[in-house]
């Protein structure tokens, strides 16, 4: 079992930033492929970017590319994405996911573990 718990959601101009951090306990940290998904109102969960074992790999949507930046520290079991340039599209609940299998899916049905998620809204 891995536990997943999120932080730093909340309301932002657009324009602005904000950094999500994702800690992470349980079984080995470094076992697993980190993820952050997302999940706007009406809208289905959709794959935001992901991060390999040792942090040397990167996925990203095109949507967020050039402004959302995803980091791990295996060191302190945490996941971070810092987003920049923020607009009111990104507004969604954002989820921290791990995946024990091959890297290379976006598909939240590949994600074995997920956090509660925590909100982002950006205003106009």
């Amino acid at each position: 079992q891995v536990q997943l718990v999120e932080s730093g959601g909340g309301l932002v101009q657009a324009g602005g930033s904000l950094r999500l951090s994702c800690a992470a306990s349980g079984r080995t940290f470094t076992r697993y492929i980190m993820a952050w998904f997302r999940q706007a109102p009406g809208k289905e969960r959709e794959f935001v970017a992901a991060i390999s074992l040792s942090g040397a790999y990167t996925d990203y949507t095109d949507s967020t590319k050039g402004r959302f930046t995803i980091s791990r520290d295996n060191a302190k079991n945490t996941v971070a994405l810092q987003m920049n340039s923020l607009k009111p599209e990104d507004t969604a609940v954002y989820y921290c996911a791990a995946d024990s299998a091959a890297w290379g899916s976006r598909s939240q049905t590949q994600y074995d573990y997920w956090g509660q998620g925590t909100q982002v809204t950006v205003s106009s």
